[in-house]
Parts: structure tokens; sequence; C-alpha cells
């Protein structure tokens, strides 16, 4: 029954696009994220629908869908030099066998997000990205905080439709794409037009946004706590009534703390003491090994470079008794492990080049975001009002991942690669619609944004 509504709805995507082409594009996100073919086992796992929606997302643009209004970006540029210099380490790589593994997914969701801007030509094509995102990926955080409800959670056995560590069904990584999403269901909540603001809509919002919170609970990874710690504080920067959302974000969190399981509270314990956890002196120590690494190779190694690393660390575990204290150290030595950081990831892959232009798209993106927020927050027109606090959800989202990326190597994730190319499209959109008038001066409230246009009679 589960292949069968798979299919049916992917069919059903890809008949709805021959009326309106967009649908395709739409149709390999949800692909894309969900990965269908991956959890079924019937016909969806025979074909290869990702191609079929790339390739009927791109064709469809370039028959059917308008070209004057499409921009190529400044952000989408260094993608490109990205996607160049991934091919150039991928061909001198230090593991030429298992390279070209990674880069087989790598450069298609590069070229994506590449291609996306180019068809956010509206404000609906804008916010119908955002929203199948925020959707598909909410298939997976629901059944996650389900499971995690009835008691089916912990440290690497929390199950996502399928046993599975890879992409979004790897714990770390859905915990910094849940709690990365929760600005994006709130701006759809409050100023979405597919499913316009009504007590129906903020209710499944706020459940989700329940959802998201749980999931660093299920999986127990440290790194979806510290995301949800760092996009609170963030709130408070726009935040109309800081303190009494501040009040009430410290009371939940007291609340919540009796509720939350024994094995979530001994493993978050670890942040501070993290000399004590196998899992947390693994990074450190990776991180010293993958500095020293890039300086001898300056360029990098390329994908599964990581390979070639054997680290040695103590683990310390201090125990009591009466007025002593004895320190056990443990010493631990591992060959290949990953480079649990997306910046020691890039770094080690694709060198110090390829580094720098990834901080630059990161970076640019954070200020073309409140470049906008600036500039719109205090349009308040029914067409205008949703611009501000749309910049301010992606950047939001944003700052989260990147302090996700931290602890995970996410760096190439096509989830965050569709985020920066919305980024993209929203501000080519912008810039097209505003442009007459320059970033420095106000519009006449007559040229308001999608106000209808002057019929001027023929003389």
């Amino acid at each position: 029954m589960l292949n069968l509504a798979f299919t049916a709805f992917f069919i059903c995507l890809l008949l709805a696009g021959f009326k309106r082409p967009f649908i395709w594009m739409l149709c390999y996100l949800y692909i894309d994220i969900v990965q269908p073919q991956v959890i079924t086992w019937g016909f969806l796992s025979r074909v290869p629908v990702s191609l079929i929606a790339f390739a009927a997302a791109f064709l469809g643009w370039i028959v059917l869908d308008r070209k004057e209004d499409s921009r190529f970006t400044f952000r989408q540029g260094l993608m490109v030099l990205l996607l160049i210099w991934c091919g150039y380490t991928t061909l001198t790589a230090a593991y030429p066998a298992d390279a070209p593994e990674k880069w087989a997914w790598v450069w298609k969701a590069l070229l994506f997000a590449i291609f996306m801007p180019l068809t956010l030509r509206t404000r609906l094509r804008i916010e119908a990205v955002a929203l199948v995102m925020v959707l598909s990926a909410s298939a997976l955080i629901i059944d996650g905080a389900v499971k995690t409800v009835g008691g089916g959670s912990g440290y690497g056995t929390l199950r996502i439709f399928v046993d599975s560590n890879n992409g979004l069904f790897e714990g770390s990584i859905i915990s910094a794409v849940a709690i990365s999403i929760i600005p994006i269901v709130v701006w759809l909540a409050r100023h979405g037009t597919v499913f316009p603001s009504d007590w129906r809509v903020l209710i499944f919002a706020a459940a989700l946004i329940f959802a998201c919170a749980l999931i660093p609970v299920g999986t127990q990874a440290r790194t979806g706590l510290v995301c949800l710690g760092v996009l609170c504080v963030l709130y408070l920067r726009t935040a109309k009534h800081r303190v009494l959302i501040a009040s009430g974000m410290a009371l939940a969190a007291v609340i919540a703390v009796p509720f939350l399981p024994h094995a979530f509270l001994a493993r978050m314990d670890t942040i501070e003491h993290h000399q004590a956890d196998k899992s947390a002196s693994t990074r450190i120590a990776m991180w010293k090994w993958t500095w020293e690494y890039a300086k001898q190779h300056p360029f990098g190694g390329g994908f599964f470079a990581y390979q070639s690393a054997r680290v040695q660390y103590d683990t310390y575990v201090a125990e009591t008794s009466g007025n002593t204290t004895v320190v056990d150290a443990t010493p631990i030595v591992e060959v290949g492990r990953a480079y649990h950081s997306s910046y020691f990831e890039m770094l080690g892959e694709q060198g110090y080049p390829g580094l720098g232009i990834w901080l630059a798209l990161q970076i640019s993106g954070l200020v073309q975001m409140e470049m906008i927020r600036r500039r719109w927050k205090n349009r308040t027109g029914p067409d205008e009002a949703w611009v501000a606090p749309c910049a301010n959800a992606l950047q939001l989202s944003q700052i989260v991942y990147l302090i996700g990326s931290l602890f995970v190597g996410i760096a190439f994730q096509p989830f965050i690669l569709m985020l920066i190319g919305l980024q993209c499209g929203l501000w080519s959109y912008l810039n097209r619609i505003d442009e007459p008038y320059g970033e420095g001066r106000k519009r006449p409230r007559a040229a308001r944004v999608n106000a209808p246009a002057m019929v001027v009679p023929a003389a």
C-alpha cells in the first residue's frame, strides 16, 4: 500500500506538470527530500525517478516557461565556480576510485541549486518552493516525532521510514534540518497564500514546530539541541516582546526537562564533559588532523580524503569514592573517520580555495537577506509585508544550518543547497521588481509591488 501511494502521487505530479510545468520543479524537490525511491521497494525503486523529475523540470522551463524575468545572480556564479572546483579536485583526488561516488550526487545538487532561481520569477513560485520543501521534510520529521513520543528513540536507533544512515535519514542531519525549517514554517503560517492563515494552518504549524523540536530528543543528537538553543536566542532579535518571550522559553525548558528521557539528558551532558565522550573526542582529533592535512595539501585531497586519517586521543572518566577521585585515561586510535564538520570537510576535500568559495557563498547569503530585511521592513502594503519576514526566516534557517555544520559534515547537503537557491530566487525577484527606484530611494505609493498597472489609452 505504501508503494502504491508513493507511485500514484509521483504519477499525479508528472501529469499535473503538463498543465503547469512549474509543478515538475516541485516534484523534483519532493523526490530529492523524501526519497520515495529509497522508502519503497516496487516501481519507484527500479526507475530513475530523480532524473525523470529533473529532466522534466529543466525541459519544461526551456520549452514552456518565460525567460525574460530570469536573471543569473552573483551567488549562482559562486556555485558554478564551486562546481568546477569540485570537479577538478575529483580528477586529482587522493582516492580516485572512491571520489566519483560522492561527486555523482554533489554535482547534481549544485546544478539544481544553480538552475532553480531561474524559475522563481513570482511570489507564488517562491512560496510554493518554500512550502514543498517544508512539507516534504515534515513527512520525515512527523514520522520521527511520532516514534519519539511512542518511545522508539535513542542515539543511532531512531528509524525514520527506513533503516538508513544517509542523507536526511541520519540523526544529526535531520535534527539540524528540522530546527532550520522552523522559521520558514512560522513565515508560511503568517504570510502564506497557498494555504492562507487561519486556525487550521496555525494548529498544523504549531504541531509541526513541536515535532521539529522532538527530533533532537528522538535522535539524541547534540547538534539539534545546540541549533534549537541558537534559534531561540536569534528569535529575540526581531521579537516585539523579548522579555515575555524569553521568559516563556525558559519556563518551557524547565517544564520539559522532567519529561525528557534519562538517556537523552545523559548524552546532552557530554556537551560540557566532552572528554569522556568518544564521539566528541573523535571530532576534535579529526579537526586537528584535517588542519595539518590542509597544510600539506592546500588544494584539498578530493572527496573521501579523510580515509587517510589516523588519529589518536585519550578519553577520560572520573570515578569518585569518598574523598578520592580517580581519573582513568583510555587511549583510542581510529583510522578513516569522517570530518564531523562541514568547515573541515571543505578544508580537507576542497582545500583553501574550495573553503573560501563555500564561505563566500554562505556569508553573501546572510548579507543579502539582511539587506532585504532592512530595505523592506517598513513596507506594510498587502503585497509587501511578506518580504522582510521571508528574508528573516531564510536568514535564520541558514544561520541554524551554519551552526549545525560545525558538528556535521553537510557542506553539500541537497536540502541546504535548495535553501540557498531559494535565497537567490528571492534576491533576484526583488531586485527586478524594485529596480527602477534603487536601493536608497523610497518607492512612490502608486508604484507599490504588484500594484495594477495604469492603462493609457492610445492616442
